[in-house]
């Protein structure tokens, strides 16, 4: 049976994308605190942030 590398390849860039956020969120926690706080938006963070 051969290896999926299309699957690996989705995974690590799934990975990568997780830890940017994270990184973006920690980055500026004063500007998302407060609609965190709220709950205004709680699918906020896993939404993915456009560049």
């Amino acid at each position: 049976m051969k290896p999926n590398y299309q699957f690996d390849k989705r995974q690590r860039e799934l990975e990568k994308k997780k830890k940017k956020e994270a990184k973006a969120l920690k980055k500026a926690p004063t500007a998302r605190a407060p609609a965190e706080e709220e709950g205004a938006e709680p699918s906020a963070p896993a939404t993915p942030v456009a560049e």
